[in-house]
């Protein structure tokens, strides 16, 4: 206790020593003047202000490598609003789409830059990557002003080339594996799950293929007042998807799938299931805005592990499913949702309906209002094992039981005020939190 006490009074006599050091200029490379400083500063303040959107984006790094533009925390106070937006590619990597859209002074002066990262590339390459996009993207905006004079162009000759105009030995496929395993336990308590997963994948402009095979094992067991219980849950699925390319909104394929899972009481449910979608906007503008209606045909054999409610120990079932998707990435805000209706033609009271979706929006200088939300109204639940379910296997989730509706809800919002500016970068005690500051 006594050390510990010497150790926090050395640390904070030390105080006024480490703050009389921060007004003190940083080490240089080379003399710079007053004068140099001055005019500096003066061009760095009437360079265009940015606001980067962007989820998962490095934006400390952003600023440390480009440091001559003003970065700004809201669009309302922005010259220049960058949104990122990206979509997967057939590679297993991704393609971020850069919309430069001018504000104030600069309104009307928009364009897109896109950067397409390999599934092999390292967060810092794909970094580096985005970076160099951004430099190329506020260029334009730089021209006529101040900040312009310490600019320098260099030039790279580079021929431009459709997706898929390059030799590729593994003729565009991409094959990925993967296995996990989660042990965990105390006294009276064990658990261990393993989780296995296999894809082959194809996508071209002209075709997506897509096959996967998973496999998950999950193994609980308790002891408690001299009792003991074990829960075991198994799941195995192989799901095949298939899509042609037919026009800029339209496209045709389907699925076929195969699953056995003992928490939904299926030995075997094996799927044929042919799809036609229409794009209301077209395919190439899917990164920022979709508007898409998919129809679905599906032909099903289905073996249960126990009779059913139904007294069904098999049986075959056709179904028709229609599902619509809206989502906008847009400069005030995100829309994500998707309405699904399904119904089973033996007994059109068999039907499921889901609507989920995604709201963000900007009402004004930093707030933002979130809502995200789920809603299933279920009449279909065929698999249904006769009998009560245990106080075990309720509690444990061993069963599916019987329920009319599923639904979450969670609304929030978020309001930033104070300086407008965010371009100084300091790391320091980050990860790091006392309690009453989280």
């Amino acid at each position: 206790m006594k050390n510990a006490l010497l150790l926090y009074a050395a640390l904070f006599m030390l105080f006024p020593f480490v703050f009389a050091q921060q007004d003190q200029p940083s080490r240089r490379e080379g003399p710079i003047d007053a004068d140099q400083t001055s005019r500096l500063e003066e061009l760095k303040a009437q360079a265009p202000r940015v606001f980067i959107d962007c989820r998962g984006c490095d934006r400390d790094y952003f600023r440390e490598e480009i440091t001559y533009v003003n970065y700004v925390r809201d669009r309302k106070d922005a010259d220049i609003h960058v949104l990122v937006t990206d979509l997967r590619t057939g590679s297993g990597g991704r393609e971020y789409t850069f919309a430069f859209i001018g504000l104030r002074e600069f309104d009307g002066l928009n364009f897109n830059l896109v950067y397409a990262s390999s599934p092999t590339d390292t967060r810092d390459d794909i970094r580096k990557g985005q970076v160099t996009v951004l430099k190329r993207g506020v260029y334009p905006y730089l021209l006529n002003t101040p900040i312009c004079e310490l600019i320098n162009l260099d030039f790279i000759e580079r021929v431009k080339l459709k997706p898929t105009d390059v030799k590729d030995a593994w003729n565009f496929w991409v094959f990925s594996a993967n296995l996990e395993a989660d042990l965990s336990g105390e006294a009276s308590r064990t658990s261990q799950s393993f989780d296995a997963n296999l894809s082959a994948n194809r996508v071209t402009p002209d075709w997506k293929f897509r096959l996967g095979l998973s496999g998950e094992f999950d193994e609980r067991h308790f002891e408690y007042d001299g009792e003991s219980l074990t829960s075991i849950q198994e799941e195995k699925n192989v799901a095949s998807m298939l899509v042609k390319s037919v026009t800029e909104h339209w496209s045709v394929g389907g699925w076929v799938e195969a699953e056995q899972n003992t928490y939904s009481n299926t030995d075997l449910y094996f799927t044929i299931a042919p799809a036609v979608e229409f794009n209301v906007f077209p395919y190439s503008e899917s990164t920022r805005r979709q508007l898409r209606f998919l129809y679905k045909l599906g032909i099903n054999r289905a073996k249960y592990i126990e009779e059913t409610v139904y007294d069904k120990t098999e049986e075959y079932l056709y179904n028709q499913s229609l599902m619509a998707t809206l989502e906008f990435r847009q400069p005030w805000g995100n829309v994500s949702t998707t309405l699904e209706g399904s119904h089973y033609f033996h007994d059109p009271s068999f039907y499921r309906v889901k609507l989920q979706g995604y709201v963000s929006v900007r009402v004004f200088r930093g707030f933002s209002f979130n809502v995200r939300g789920r809603y299933e109204r279920i009449h279909d639940q065929l698999a249904l094992p006769k009998g009560d379910a245990t106080i075990d296997e309720v509690l444990l989730r061993r069963k599916e039981l019987a329920t009319d509706y599923d639904y979450s809800l969670s609304v929030g919002f978020r309001f930033t005020f104070g300086s407008v500016y965010s371009n100084v970068v300091n790391p320091r005690f980050e990860g790091s939190h006392y309690r009453g500051m989280r």
